[in-house]
């Protein structure tokens, strides 16, 4: 069974705050205990910050490889100038580069890959819709059950509806935004096409 996170519980939180918070919340936390336990219990009470410390160099490694918001929006420009014929090679290449056999499909999802015997589909032709409705995203998770794909990626640069966010939480599918775009298509939309 792989483990989720509570979206809201707190190392979810901190994860998505900058990693310093996470550094500072450990701080605060070894600091109190030191301040206020009794001396055979200071250490121990101290240790009680290591999770915190923890999450902060975790959330450290993956803003480290975060694209930069200039990158995000440069991305951003220029898949929105693109025709679906190029944001699919420009997509082919970039999922090709991480690893996976790709190759197109239909039917509620435009790729299919694979890699180490797991298959995902990916949702991508209304890339630049403004507002994305439970209707594709259904058909994502219509064609997940056909293939026996064990992850759904959403594509969308535009805002889900509620009923579309509400499909994506149910079914665990990973929405892909422009920051997660900028960090797939990385190289990709440089070295060609």
């Amino acid at each position: 069974m792989k483990f989720k996170m509570a979206p809201n519980s707190l190392f979810a939180v901190l994860l998505r705050k900058p990693w310093w918070v996470s550094l500072v919340v450990a701080a605060a936390f070894a600091l109190v205990a030191l301040a206020l336990l009794p001396v055979d219990l200071k250490v121990v009470g101290a240790l009680g910050a290591l999770p915190f410390f923890g999450i902060s160099v975790v959330a450290l490694v993956r803003q480290w490889h975060a694209p930069s918001a200039r990158e995000v929006e440069s991305v951003t420009q220029a898949v929105v100038a693109m025709g679906w014929a190029d944001f699919s090679r420009a997509l082919t290449r970039a999922y090709a580069a991480q690893g996976y056999a790709v190759r197109p499909t239909e039917g509620g999802a435009d790729l299919l890959l694979e890699r180490e015997g797991r298959k995902s589909l990916v949702a991508a032709r209304r890339w630049k819709a403004a507002r994305h409705g439970e209707e594709s995203v259904q058909a994502l998770v219509d064609a997940l059950a056909r293939e026996g794909a064990t992850e759904g990626l959403y594509l969308a640069l535009g805002d889900l509806s509620a009923n579309a966010q509400r499909l994506v939480r149910q079914h665990g599918l990973r929405l892909v935004q422009a920051p997660e775009l900028a960090q797939v298509l990385r190289g990709a939309l440089s070295s060609g096409g």
